[in-house]
């Protein structure tokens, strides 16, 4: 006997209605986008402003205090640009500073040592649990601004001075020394290839673990090295600054409101990096670490060669957030004056009244910086997964 089949109606239908309510959701997001960018339109017309970015053509008319070249004579863009690239650099110098602090403090804090394990937990404790944007008008009002002046300022190897205008260090100048020495890099570089494809190959054959650039490292150093000295002139020479009536000349200087945003920057970030290198550390099994002992490694093999390759694919993705956060808390700059993208934005904001297509630029300016971030360092943690499989 035949059962018969009965077709779902499609009002019926869960495979259709889910697919039709997301349809009607997307309706009905796309004309509150619309509602809300007519009314937008409506209210510029009444204020007699216009929705364009002709502006960016137009003079800019204000001083930046540093930066990029600039001039006032420079475009709104010019002025815009230059605010990009002050955000640029703070934020990359201040991800290899907060690295690095985070990377000794998270491993300081699992220390057998007392002291050690003691000052790195309250150096977490304290940093972490303080607002940022305190922690930077500490840098630069308590700390900074308190240096001494011009005159007295406190210099460090004869070279390097700190006083209330900022830091000021020797300029490395390339000679034509450098193109005799980028040949050795060079050959250097290719030593290093192949002494490290040989050292894997070795450690891959063995099935033991160890640092593929043990050969490589050594090897391009003692190249680069040699190359320095059998150069006739040396390939950089130092620009020290000089001390020329009321401020230093010369070198490279950094201002105090990059200074305390960068150490403010650095210090906060790198509280929390720490965090994540120890929860990372710790979750590698126990028993790795009792193995790497039971074979004959001491500790710092054991952390060198068993721990941190472990813990590393476990740290990165929370250290990415990380990353994000420093590049977008670099916007606090605005409080003590570092002409940053949204301090720069904002006063082309109050010079043009067009504070929408401003506000956007800023926006799509801190997402291009986060997405290039993220797509790095999700590329970098495919990549050490697939170095370990």
């Amino acid at each position: 006997m035949a059962l018969n089949s009965t077709t779902i109606p499609f009002w019926r239908d869960v495979r259709v209605l889910r697919v039709l309510l997301q349809v009607l959701f997307l309706i009905g997001v796309l004309l509150l986008a619309g509602i809300l960018y007519a009314n937008m339109r409506s209210g510029l017309n009444d204020l007699g402003l216009t929705l364009n970015l002709d502006f960016l053509g137009s003079e800019a008319g204000f001083d930046i205090s540093e930066g990029i070249e600039y001039e006032p004579s420079d475009t709104y863009l010019k002025a815009f640009w230059v605010g990009v690239v002050n955000t640029l650099k703070v934020s990359l110098i201040g991800i290899v500073c907060a690295t690095i602090l985070g990377l000794i403090v998270g491993i300081a804090r699992l220390s057998s040592n007392w002291l050690i394990r003691t000052v790195a937990a309250i150096y977490v404790e304290c940093f972490r649990n303080i607002p940022l944007l305190l922690q930077i008008l500490f840098w630069y009002t308590a700390v900074i601004l308190q240096l001494p002046r011009v005159r007295d300022s406190i210099s460090l190897f004869g070279d390097v001075f700190i006083n209330q205008r900022g830091v000021y260090l020797p300029a490395p100048e390339p000679t034509s020394g450098l193109r005799i020495w980028g040949v050795y890099l060079l050959v250097g570089l290719i030593v290093a290839a192949i002494l490290y494809v040989l050292r894997a190959r070795q450690l891959r054959q063995r099935e033991l673990p160890g640092f593929r650039a043990k050969w490589a490292l050594p090897a391009f150093l003692i190249i680069a090295l040699i190359g320095w000295f059998l150069t006739p002139e040396k390939p950089f020479r130092l620009d020290p600054p000089v001390l020329r009536g009321f401020n230093f000349v010369g070198g490279i200087s950094l201002s105090p409101e990059f200074s305390a945003l960068l150490i403010g920057l650095s210090v906060y970030t790198g509280a929390f990096i720490a965090e994540v290198v120890r929860s990372g550390i710790q979750a590698v099994v126990k028993g790795q670490r009792e193995a790497a002992k039971a074979v004959g490694l001491n500790e710092s093999q054991i952390l060198r060669l068993v721990v941190l390759p472990q813990a590393v694919p476990i740290i990165v993705p929370p250290l990415t957030s990380q990353y994000l956060n420093l590049a977008k808390n670099s916007s606090l700059a605005i409080a003590i004056g570092f002409p940053d993208v949204f301090s720069i934005g904002n006063t082309m904001m109050l010079q043009t009244g067009q504070s929408i297509p401003v506000f956007a630029m800023i926006m799509v300016s801190y997402l291009i910086m986060s997405l290039t971030t993220s797509a790095a360092m999700n590329w970098y943690n495919r990549w050490i997964n697939r170095v370990r499989r």
